[in-house]
């Protein structure tokens, strides 16, 4: 009996295993991590409070996933800040004669983002952006003597450490850039805070004006990359 001849068979097999491979390439998918710190610039946008930007610094860390056919790598990281910010007030010791004074206050502050980073520059330059969900302390008066020192929101006047309890969930927006090599690089960010930090004041009845205020912070970092 003739045995079939299977080579044909074969060599169309192999044919097509070919002709798949070469018209799906694979994409390897690299996992980085990054550790740094930097410095913050930190302040509150308010109608109902006149502040001035403070300094602080911050630490972080995020794992990046690059995506070699895309426009884009995407990160989550986790970052830790401690911050200043001075507030237009006064010392009164008797709740009526008010002498002006800036006061200064302290927050920390701990943010989780996922952010996309575009590629202007495969490898150099990037454009970050994205969402943070934050989680902050009170609002911190810095100050030994506490008791005699308010604020005034038009006629209204309150002890200065009434402001301590501010709102300690909130949601921001970050956009920024990142540039440098494999292993270091430096990062620019600005974050907004898109909720209303102020809104715990309302429940207090400080004032008959609605306190409203939104973050701002600028932070400069540089990042070591694993």
């Amino acid at each position: 009996m003739k045995k079939p001849n299977y080579l044909p068979l074969v060599a169309f097999c192999m044919l097509f295993v070919t002709f798949s491979y070469a018209q799906h390439k694979r994409y390897t998918i690299k996992n980085g991590f990054a550790l740094g710190g930097g410095i913050t610039q930190y302040d509150i946008i308010s109608d109902n409070l006149n502040t001035t930007a403070g300094s602080g610094w911050l630490i972080n860390a995020s794992t990046t996933a690059d995506i070699p056919h895309k426009w884009y790598n995407i990160s989550f990281g986790m970052q830790l800040s401690e911050n200043t910010i001075e507030i237009d007030g006064g010392l009164s010791d008797d709740g009526v004669a008010f002498t002006e004074k800036q006061l200064e206050y302290k927050l920390f502050a701990a943010q989780l983002s996922m952010l996309l980073h575009a590629k202007v520059i495969r490898n150099l330059l990037t454009i970050d952006f994205g969402p943070m969900l934050q989680y902050n302390g009170k609002l911190e008066l810095q100050d030994d003597n506490p008791d005699n020192l308010f604020l005034r929101v038009n006629e209204d006047i309150f002890a200065a450490q009434e402001l301590e309890d501010i709102s300690q969930f909130n949601v921001n927006g970050a956009i920024g850039a990142t540039l440098g090599f494999q292993f270091i690089k430096f990062r620019a960010q600005y974050i907004y805070g898109f909720t209303n930090i102020l809104n715990k004041l309302n429940d207090k009845d400080l004032s008959r004006e609605n306190f409203k205020g939104n973050q701002s912070m600028l932070t400069f970092a540089a990042l070591i990359t694993f």
